[in-house]
């Protein structure tokens, strides 16, 4: 990843190697092959640091164009929970946390049915309830992929460590920020009040769902 210091890159290189946003799965799916870089000798194939910068820019573009409480995150892997909920606390979204009750988006009966005009899921697999009722309802998707992920009904792919506490509070952190720019409610050199910490979920024993695990780097 050397060939990036120079690169201009909305944060230093080395705050996305530390987080571990680039460490992927021993999986790789066709739909992530263009994001990644390379394969470690232990087998891990390691995400495009440039491209997952390229991808936050261009998301924070679009996201800052639709109202704020109509952009729903949802995350159903706990490490996912905090950053998601920080998140859209920051931009004036919601969240969605847990469970997707099926019918949020599609069934106006349910007591907790919702029309967002914008979805961001954490991880495609776990998050797929609330993918393909977006997708029903004609609601673009935004989707935190790695390597072991498909981008199957996904409209724009942010390519990063899904499974670390480290990486998703980066991930979130840097989208807040950036969207907040965007908006104007920050000047382009602004920082957020809040600290990448702030969006950081505690460590867990062991996290069942999903058989998630917390890859750092």
């Amino acid at each position: 990843m050397a060939t990036l210091e120079t690169a201009d890159l909305l944060i230093p290189l080395e705050v996305y190697l530390a987080a571990g946003i680039h460490i992927g799965t021993h999986v790789k799916t066709n739909d992530m092959r263009p994001f990644i870089y390379r394969v470690r000798p232990d087998g891990l194939y390691v995400l495009d640091v440039r491209k997952t910068d390229d991808r936050i820019r261009i998301a924070s573009k679009f996201i800052s164009r639709f109202k704020g409480d109509k952009v729903f995150s949802a995350s159903a892997r706990q490490y996912g929970f905090k950053p998601v909920e920080k998140f859209s606390s920051i931009i004036g979204g919601k969240s969605l946390t847990g469970r997707f009750i099926p019918g949020t988006f599609t069934n106006p009966k349910l007591p907790n049915y919702a029309e967002p005009d914008l979805l961001i899921v954490t991880d495609p697999r776990a998050d797929w309830q609330a993918i393909v009722e977006a997708a029903e309802v004609g609601i673009p998707v935004i989707g935190f992929c790695d390597t072991d992920n498909r981008s199957q009904l996904i409209d724009l792919v942010i390519p990063i460590n899904n499974k670390g506490r480290k990486s998703l509070a980066l991930a979130y952190w840097l989208l807040s920020r950036q969207i907040l720019r965007e908006r104007g409610e920050l000047t382009p050199t602004a920082e957020l009040p809040a600290s990448i910490e702030d969006f950081e979920s505690k460590v867990l024993v062991a996290e069942e769902e999903y058989g998630g695990y917390d890859l750092e780097g």
